[in-house]
């Protein structure tokens, strides 16, 4: 199974980064590896998101770059040829975990209820993307499927924050969260890279 356990130990908070200028990739890849958090997942929503990834894999090797967002088959694969490192995904389908496979790569597939969860551990899944986390029942929800299902462990994204994330983080199934908020659109617009890296520095400080 190409679902690494690494992927979950790496930073406490995953930044979920949507770049809509290729030209803030390269800023935002290095303003969040100077603050402490060496890990990006672009998502795949802008008509740029891909040439994004190639160019962070190229110019900031010190940074672990995945795409998110995969909802198609072919968007893995595209994914894998502009050089992302890892892959995650909202949701599963047969078709889409076979795609995700297919690219050699680690990967999150996501799920959001128990029975989707026990489709992914039948699977060999391990690690798992829980999303839309807040909406689908928060940290509340995945501390109490932790007894009766406890050989999964996730990285929980979707309404995630400051005032919440170490709700989350201080669950025995969760081993990183997913936030936007380290990026703020704000700040990429004024490109702000201080403020992000400051972000980051705070973010990568959270206890796991």
């Amino acid at each position: 199974m190409t679902n690494s356990p690494s992927l979950l130990d790496r930073v406490p908070v995953i930044p979920v980064v949507v770049v809509d200028d290729l030209g803030d990739a390269v800023p935002v890849a290095r303003a969040l590896v100077a603050g402490g958090i060496p890990m990006i997942e672009l998502t795949l929503r802008t008509p740029c998101a891909l040439d994004a990834i190639k160019a962070i894999a190229n110019e900031v090797p010190e940074i672990r770059v995945g795409a998110g967002t995969i909802v198609e088959p072919v968007q893995a694969a595209q994914a894998a040829e502009a050089g992302a490192q890892f892959l995650v995904s909202p949701g599963s389908t047969e078709t889409l975990l076979k795609a995700m496979t297919d690219t050699g790569l680690p990967h999150l597939p996501g799920a959001a209820t128990v029975s989707e969860v026990l489709f992914l551990l039948e699977r060999g899944y391990r690690e798992l993307k829980f999303f839309p986390a807040e909406a689908s029942g928060g940290a509340k929800f995945l501390g109490s499927i932790h007894s009766p299902v406890p050989a999964a462990r996730f990285c929980p994204t979707g309404g995630i924050s400051t005032s919440n994330v170490g709700d989350y983080l201080s669950l025995p199934n969760v081993g990183c969260v997913g936030g936007s908020w380290l990026t703020p659109a704000d700040a990429v617009k004024q490109k702000d890279w201080d403020r992000i890296s400051g972000l980051a520095r705070e973010a990568a400080a959270l206890a796991r």
